[in-house]
């Protein structure tokens, strides 16, 4: 597969689920289990950050391993980090931040970008730099009516609401114009994790995928 039929791939699977999980763990050793857990349920798509212990190291494991899954790594500030993460095997790069260099980055390698970006001037001077998506953060504080009246007359943008998504309020992000949403805590249970209880992630994946695709109408 060449570099552009991946980077597609990557994006063509975001739009179709509709659903980035966002990873964010104290210790990296259950990120398998988690990740197989969530694709049973349907997520395939899984944001792995860069503040985990020992990312680019486990990065590079489970981008290797065989599996459903697609990963990419999430809270990169810099370019360094960004090509380090690309290096590692990230399919993908997310950041809460927009940063020009990350993006110029990205787009030399052939690998999909999602900088951060609130206010519409953010948000489009991002796509503007050839952003692959746009990450609406925090989303929660303004809401899916904010994300409406951004795409009312930006209505080309792909936009990826993230912070303060979760399984219940997911589908009014859709209906609002949503290309997908980022979900992190609400879908990733921590006693769950902690426990092993990976049907019980399975079960919160398949929830949130019915409600995006229920939302799609």
């Amino acid at each position: 597969m060449s570099r552009d039929q991946g980077k597609e791939e990557v994006l063509r699977v975001i739009a179709e689920t509709g659903v980035v999980a966002v990873i964010r763990l104290a210790s990296a050793e259950p990120l398998l289990q988690v990740a197989e857990a969530i694709a049973a349920g349907g997520v395939r798509v899984i944001e792995f950050t860069m503040t985990t212990p020992n990312a680019l190291e486990v990065l590079a494991k489970v981008s290797s391993a065989p599996g459903a899954s697609i990963f990419g790594a999430g809270t990169v500030l810099d370019a360094e980090t960004a090509r380090s993460a690309i290096l590692a095997g990230a399919r993908f790069i997310v950041s809460p931040v927009q940063s020009s260099e990350v993006i110029r980055l990205c787009r030399r390698y052939g690998v999909p970008v999602i900088p951060g970006a609130m206010t519409p001037t953010e948000i489009l001077t991002a796509w503007e730099l050839s952003a692959d998506m746009v990450k609406v953060f925090p989303a929660g504080v303004l809401g899916p009516r904010y994300l409406k009246d951004i795409l009312a007359p930006l209505p080309h943008l792909r936009l990826i609401p993230t912070g303060g998504v979760t399984i219940e309020n997911a589908a009014e992000y859709i209906r609002a114009g949503a290309t997908a949403v980022g979900v992190g805590g609400d879908l990733l249970d921590a006693r769950a994790i902690a426990e092993g209880r990976w049907p019980a992630l399975t079960e919160r994946a398949a929830a949130l995928v019915r409600r995006v695709a229920e939302a799609r109408g």
